[in-house]
């Protein structure tokens, strides 16, 4: 059982703070761009595992469309920083030639893992790749990622609940908060 004290104690509550009825709101709002950008033609949405599992699930129950879903997984991640180098840990059971594609991404934040995973994605042929993501840290940014579809952008903090971890845990939380420092020094 999760003590719920002690996880509110691992939260900075001073710093950002995104409520469960924030990140809906947001991505119906998305839901609505995306339902009209592709309007009569099929969607592929290929979902970022492990961190975009919780934006992927609200964001497609959100879509007043037929989509199909697959997911991939990568990691360039140690600790608590992006590491910059790429690691498939799952690839993808769809075949991408002629799909148009949206990566649903829980968070962008030095853009190298997304800007290798597009070019990846785009070498299989598409008739299109585009992203969302729920979360973007401009400030942490090292490459230019173009995303079509952003749900907040963020300070340069480590974040975590509604599906972003630190060691495997907080993904659970309904909501988005700052990690505490004392948690991770």
């Amino acid at each position: 059982m999760v003590d719920a004290a002690h996880i509110e104690t691992d939260l900075d509550p001073t710093a950002l703070n995104l409520s469960e009825s924030d990140i809906l709101g947001r991505l119906k709002e998305i839901a609505g761009q995306i339902d009209a950008d592709y309007e009569g033609k099929d969607l592929l949405l290929v979902g970022v595992l492990k961190g975009a599992v919780m934006v992927m699930a609200d964001l497609s129950r959100s879509l007043n469309r037929h989509v199909e879903i697959d997911w991939m997984a990568v990691s360039s991640y140690a600790g608590t920083k992006s590491s910059g180098v790429v690691r498939i840990l799952k690839d993808l059971d769809t075949d991408l030639e002629g799909r148009h594609v949206l990566i649903v991404e829980d968070i962008i934040d030095t853009g190298l893992t997304l800007s290798w995973l597009v070019k990846n994605l785009k070498s299989r042929g598409p008739a299109s790749v585009e992203i969302a993501t729920l979360l973007r840290k401009p400030d942490a940014l090292e490459m230019a990622v173009d995303v079509k579809y952003v749900g907040f952008d963020i300070p340069n903090a480590f974040v975590v609940g509604y599906g972003l971890d630190f060691n495997e845990k907080y993904r659970n939380l309904r909501s988005i908060g700052t990690l505490a420092e004392h948690t991770y020094s």
